[in-house]
């Protein structure tokens, strides 16, 4: 698998975080942030999925302070197998939930990702949803009219891809932008650059777009970045 360009890649990084931050905010004020955490888990996504599972704490550690956060493991795998956990409100609760899965060959199933999303957020609003994959097999259109939906509901779609396929590319990108969210390329090879990503959205997710300006201005980095580009704004 090819890894970006290491400039190439803090350039993507900031134009995500810049969206993510001027993504309008939902969430109910005294209410924990939800999001939904969704993974392919097919055979592909082993390492990463391994990655994820080691980093995942950071989304609830930097949301703490702003109310908490909750979230929903989603994945899919296998001849299909497409699964929700239940709501998980600590980090531990979320690493037990995905330490128990284990990637399998499949082709992707991202439509029932994005169906399932709109179902829960009917039934109890959701903040924002990930969705963390390197590739995309199904019917272009009937994915991007479920993405649309969710947009009409205002659950923005943060999706992070990883590799650099250029069909894939411009699949996410749509999902990303018909659901008010944001698109960013990874690379697979660094921990701390997913690590931000997800801490960042999670942080949106639970306090909106302050918080994560406060966030950027706490942790530096590409965060930082962030703020400088908003010119400290709010």
């Amino acid at each position: 698998m090819s890894k970006l360009p290491k400039a190439s890649s803090e350039t993507n990084v900031a134009d995500f975080l810049n969206k993510v931050a001027t993504t309008a905010s939902a969430k109910s004020a005294g209410q924990r942030g939800r999001l939904i955490f969704a993974m392919d888990a097919t055979a592909s996504r082993e390492p990463s999925w391994d990655q994820a599972c080691q980093i995942q704490g950071e989304m609830f550690s930097e949301t703490a302070t702003l109310g908490g956060l909750e979230v929903q493991l989603l994945y899919y795998r296998g001849f299909g197998e497409c699964r929700a956990s239940r709501w998980a409100a600590s980090a531990a609760d979320l690493l037990r939930l995905m330490t128990s899965v284990r990637c399998l060959g499949g082709q992707t199933q991202i439509r029932k990702v994005l169906r399932h999303a709109k179902k829960e957020t009917e039934k109890n609003k959701v903040d924002a949803m990930v969705f963390v994959g390197d590739a995309m097999e199904e019917d272009i259109d009937q994915v991007c009219h479920n993405a649309g939906e969710l947009g009409l509901l205002g659950v923005p779609v943060f999706v992070f891809q990883e590799g650099n396929d250029p069909l894939v590319r411009r699949c996410f990108e749509q999902i990303a932008r018909l659901s008010g969210g944001a698109y960013c390329p990874f690379d697979a090879a660094s921990a701390q650059q997913l690590r931000d990503l997800l801490a960042a959205v999670a942080v949106y997710a639970a306090g909106g777009r302050q918080a994560l300006l406060d966030y950027g201005e706490k942790q530096g980095g590409a965060a930082l970045r962030l703020t400088h580009q908003l010119g400290g704004k709010t």
